[in-house]
């Protein structure tokens, strides 16, 4: 068996990890490894090489992706997907592992309908694919959220002011509520929920008046657009409560550093595993966990699932906020 690899969409702290254990799981049993280049993309153009088990050395700590990632528009298309079909036959590649989100795996979807073995990863830090409870990348980038709120709390409490920090999640609200939970912010902005400012304002107010000094917002980016920034919602808060609020943008250092214990760990389980899959005979699945095991799905039954959010955390956080 020749097994192509490849990340695609935005990087995730561990990324490196699920490389080296596909890459070592597949060459201990015998297996071939090409390792493609710049996901989709790099496909489409034949970038790769054999990876061998010294290439994959010395990479568990490190952030971001050593096969690089990269968006395709042409790969989007029916023509692109047949010409990423024909490199693949071309270059000897009888199976496909792909690391990535929900767009990396409509690709190896639409890929599978034309006879590619395909096997999913989970990898993004928003932790939005439907059909897992856990993709990895989301610890470590939590926990970087979190090391950077608690750096701004020290200012906030210097200053009496309100934080409004603008964390990733562009359609999901995951490390917002966490973290929100994490650091004892007044509340959570994020796509999955109403809110109203107002009713927020209101509740500073309140607690401004029995005593507390410092405040913070947490907002989802999904919440936020080019006509309503982060720097909006906090210019709106000191008009209302009198409290000097500024915003803080976190952005890409939340996808960078270097993975915690368990994104390591979680991302040599679910390489292994992608390989046992195909070994087994067993393709056009993705990988996921759910009550903390392995476990596995069609593609195309997955795309379809719906992802729950935290609801009764974000309701425990505000209920904690007095």
């Amino acid at each position: 068996m020749t097994i192509g690899l490849l990340t695609s969409g935005g990087d995730a702290p561990g990324m490196n990890a699920a490389i080296r254990s596909v890459t070592r799981s597949a060459i201990a049993r015998g297996f071939k490894v090409i390792g493609i280049r710049r996901g989709y993309q790099g496909l489409l153009e034949g970038d790769m090489y054999e990876l061998g088990a010294r290439d994959v050395s010395d990479i568990l700590h490190r952030g971001g992706t050593m096969l690089y990632t990269a968006r395709s528009k042409e790969f989007a298309t029916p023509d692109g997907v047949r010409k990423a079909k024909e490199v693949l036959d071309s270059a000897g590649i009888d199976s496909l592992i792909v690391i990535g989100g929900d767009g990396t795996y409509r690709g190896a979807l639409d890929l599978s309908r034309l006879g590619v073995r395909c096997i999913g990863i989970p990898g993004t830090i928003d932790n939005d694919i439907v059909c897992t409870e856990y993709t990895i990348g989301f610890d470590t980038a939590q926990n970087t959220a979190l090391e950077m709120l608690d750096k701004l709390k020290d200012t906030e409490m210097s200053h009496n002011r309100c934080s409004v920090v603008e964390v990733m999640g562009r359609k999901a609200g995951h490390i917002g509520v966490r973290v929100a939970a994490a650091t004892g912010a007044i509340d959570c902005l994020t796509v999955e929920r109403p809110y109203d400012l107002d009713e927020i304002c209101q509740k500073i107010i309140e607690q401004k008046n029995a005593g507390k000094s410092h405040f913070e917002l947490i907002v989802a980016e999904g919440v936020v657009s080019k006509d309503f920034t982060s720097d909006d919602i906090a210019k709106y808060i000191e008009a209302k409560t009198g409290v000097t609020s500024r915003a803080t943008v976190l952005g890409h250092v939340q996808r960078g550093g270097s993975p915690t214990c368990y994104d390591r760990v979680m991302a040599l389980k679910m390489g292994y595993y992608a390989v046992e899959l195909l070994s087994n005979g067993i393709s056009n699945r993705i990988v996921a966990v759910r009550n903390d095991k392995l476990v596995d799905f069609d593609i195309e039954e997955a795309l379809k699932m719906q992802k729950g959010y935290d609801e009764k955390l974000h309701s425990v956080l505000r209920i904690l906020s007095i």
